[in-house]
């Protein structure tokens, strides 16, 4: 199913061509559609193949003993009296999956989703949301200040890439994606801001910038992308409150539609992030929602992609760390360590539970209080890219994640 092509390690060099959209010199009446929208591409060159990669960052650390919960293990139980009151989906004799995903579990039974459990970055003990984020998009170690990281994994993997086009890679969303920074092109979109032109507009554009050679092709791709785009339905879509499931869920519609339809074209990964994580209180409610919004993701982008596209698709939604093993006062958890990753598409073997198990008693806990990692969450998304896209391990292992130990092959793509 999965097509990889051998790709040679070079970099993307700054003198390539780079295509923007910029407020200078533009109308008033473009001026709103134009600063929600970067456009940026190179030369020539091989392209990514016809696989394609999904990474969203859950931020606010998602609580994988929650999601996925180990009842098979004699400890879990007593340390959340409170939070496993609704029973979850049987993932085999030892797993539950949260009883709010549980629409996912057709995808289970057809090998369409899968799970990591006891995976984390290398990041230890401090357990600050900006620092594990900044650590899970740089993609770097312990051993690297994170101030002097001045691009993510995602965009590591780019330059590694000779000949981006210009619509390879998207990141969606208003939140900053350190992930996709640096030099390699991408393309941003933020959902929540209006992106029509009518069609005066698109007159204008093309009168002032039909011969101009900075901002011809960007003026295109603007009048290009506004035409896809469906302001009113969007408009009503982020309108609706986020503070039931049953809206956590129509808000990522309108994100899910618009990944789908440019995945379904020339763009080949796509990265944005979901909220709502962090769950120190109030937990049973709290992660509802957020689940929710994952659920309703996922299904909505396997039916914008459609079978032939999904079936090359691979979906990998990581967080900066998991939390803590023991329940709270507050009827919630804090922040931990280890966690869960979540995984779907048609490009993945699932109906599994990836990952060694280490166990909850207290010797077996991390610090004694969090869940011990056994895999680095960076190893799945470098056998993800070896796997998808060709990439020598010696090359993930060096340019893309520096001071990494792969392992060997978890073998969790067809």
């Amino acid at each position: 199913m999965l097509s990889p092509r051998p790709i040679s390690p070079g970099l993307l060099s700054r003198r390539q061509l780079l295509r923007g959209l910029s407020v200078a010199a533009c109308s008033a009446a473009a001026a709103p559609w134009v600063t929600t929208v970067t456009l940026a591409g190179s030369n020539g060159g091989q392209p990514l193949g016809e696989n394609r990669l999904i990474v969203v960052i859950l931020r606010g650390a998602m609580d994988g003993l929650d999601v996925v919960r180990p009842v098979g293990d004699r400890d879990y139980t007593g340390y959340r009296p409170t939070l496993l009151a609704k029973p979850g989906q049987p993932l085999g004799n030892f797993y539950e999956l949260h009883p709010a995903l549980a629409d996912l579990m057709p995808l289970w039974d057809k090998g369409e989703l899968g799970f990591v459990h006891a995976t984390s970055t290398p990041y230890r003990d401090k357990r600050s949301h900006f620092d594990g984020q900044d650590m899970l998009e740089a993609g770097t170690g312990m051993d690297v200040p994170l101030v002097d990281v001045k691009d993510g994994w995602m965009n590591r993997m780019l330059q590694a890439v000779p000949g981006l086009t210009s619509q390879t890679a998207f990141a969606l969303g208003a939140d900053a994606m350190p992930l996709l920074q640096g030099e390699a092109p991408f393309l941003t979109w933020a959902p929540e801001e209006r992106l029509p032109i009518s069609a005066q507009g698109e007159a204008l554009l093309e009168a002032i910038y039909h011969d101009d050679p900075l901002f011809a092709d960007a003026s295109d791709e603007a009048i290009m992308l506004s035409r896809q785009f469906n302001p009113d339905e969007a408009g009503a879509m982020m309108a609706a409150p986020a503070t039931k499931p049953g809206a956590a869920v129509r808000d990522v519609q309108v994100l899910a539609k618009f990944a789908a339809s440019q995945l379904r074209e020339d763009t080949r990964i796509a990265t944005f992030s979901l909220s709502g994580w962090d769950t120190h209180r109030s937990q049973v409610a709290a992660i509802q929602v957020a689940l929710s919004r994952l659920k309703g993701l996922i299904l909505a982008l396997r039916e914008g992609l459609g079978a032939p596209v999904w079936d090359k698709t691979l979906l990998l939604a990581m967080t900066e760390f998991g939390r803590t093993a023991h329940e709270n006062g507050s009827k919630g958890t804090d922040h931990g360590t280890a966690g869960a990753m979540v995984m779907a598409g048609g490009a993945l073997r699932g109906g599994q539970v990836y990952g060694k198990w280490p166990g909850l008693s207290e010797a077996a806990l991390y610090a004694g209080r969090d869940l011990m990692p056994t895999s680095d969450v960076r190893a799945w998304a470098g056998w993800a890219m070896r796997d998808m896209y060709g990439f020598a391990p010696s090359v993930i292992q060096g340019a893309i994640f520096p001071g990494l130990d792969m392992g060997s092959n978890p073998g969790f793509l067809r």
